[in-house]
């Protein structure tokens, strides 16, 4: 946490090895729902949330400001609010949307 200010995370969330949280992130839940799992290796940037039962998997990464409210694959960057995934690398289940530019 190079960052530690202003980061939330209910106290039955799930967090990997090696997870880089950057400030103002909120990890809770929603609804009653159970907590947010994240697997290892994951980048969360600033200000995202991460919201209910869902699943970040390992080497992920959240963009800044982000809403996540459902499962990330492993190796995908999900991206907006509500946020979705605009790509993956080869390591992931998921391929990358069609048209999408990875960088």
């Amino acid at each position: 946490m190079p960052h530690p200010n202003g980061i939330v995370i209910h106290p039955e969330a799930e967090l990997g090895p090696n997870c880089l949280v950057f400030q103002q992130v909120t990890i809770g839940t929603r609804d009653g729902a159970g907590a947010p799992r994240i697997e290892g290796h994951v980048d969360i940037g600033a200000g995202a949330k991460i919201i209910g039962a869902v699943t970040i998997g390992r080497h992920a990464k959240v963009g800044a400001n982000s809403v996540v409210l459902a499962d990330v694959p492993a190796g995908a960057t999900a991206i907006g609010i509500p946020a979705r995934v605009v790509g993956a690398d080869s390591r992931a289940a998921a391929r990358p949307k069609t048209g999408t530019r990875i960088t």
